[in-house]
């Protein structure tokens, strides 16, 4: 798998703003299994950002790993995460790292207030459950300083064709008017299925990019290149 180099994630540690990988994706999107809140304590593991920037971008993501234990992965686990100088990152989690050290944006990990399970089936079984209760889980932390941010990327996996249901609450509890949306995401198969018009519904008065970045699960450890490439070209890079 390709590796970024140690410094990089350091610095992406220390410096990116949080609150606080694979994509959990069913059938053809399997959920990737467990990212960051503005202006909050960062935990020991993940000390994503611990003080309020002057960055205008903001990268947010929802990412959910299926192991956080590189060795003897199942193929569902392998396929669901990075592995990075023995550190697990979940794909969804990876990208928004690339992203986030290439443009030098604050970062915001969207977290449930009630932990999702970690085992595969258990958490197909409720991803699926949320999409059909038409869910809103609760976030665990807020983003406290929105109206500072002028471009926000917003990272997802592909669960069962649509957005994990936490990014409606996500986009229930934000109002984006004003400011530009860039949609990426991880999958097994299905892209961005409908979630880019659906992520246009519910922020009718933001601005879209409506080719955002995807990439599969199968390819993402690969994806740095095609990550920066996509930056450079959109425009986005610092």
């Amino acid at each position: 798998m390709k590796k970024l180099t140690a410094l990089l994630l350091i610095l992406m540690l220390v410096f990116s703003l949080a609150a606080c990988g694979s994509d959990p994706q069913v059938t053809e999107t399997e959920p990737e299994t467990s990212e960051e809140v503005v202006n909050t304590e960062p935990s020991e593991e993940e000390s994503e950002a611990t003080q309020v920037s002057d960055a205008n971008t903001l990268v947010v993501y929802f990412s959910m790993p299926e192991t956080t234990n590189s060795d003897n992965m199942t193929e569902e686990e392998d396929n669901s995460v990075v592995v990075i100088d023995g550190e697990v990152l979940e794909n969804t989690q990876y990208v928004a790292y690339v992203i986030q050290e290439n443009t030098g944006a604050d970062i915001f990990r969207i977290e449930p207030e009630t932990p999702y399970p970690t085992d595969h089936d258990t958490l197909v079984d409720l991803a699926a459950e949320e999409q059909d209760n038409d869910a809103r889980p609760a976030i665990k932390d807020r983003i406290e300083n929105l109206e500072q941010y002028d471009t926000i990327f917003i990272g997802y996996p592909n669960w069962w064709g649509d957005m994990p249901m936490i990014l409606y609450s996500f986009f229930d509890e934000y109002d984006f008017s004003g400011k530009t949306i860039v949609p990426f995401n991880t999958h097994g198969g299905s892209g961005f299925s409908n979630t880019i018009n659906t992520i246009a519904e519910l922020e009718p008065g933001s601005t879209i990019d409506r080719e955002g970045f995807t990439v599969s699960r199968n390819t993402v450890q690969d994806a740095e290149p095609d990550i920066i490439a996509w930056l450079e070209t959109s425009g986005y890079t610092k």
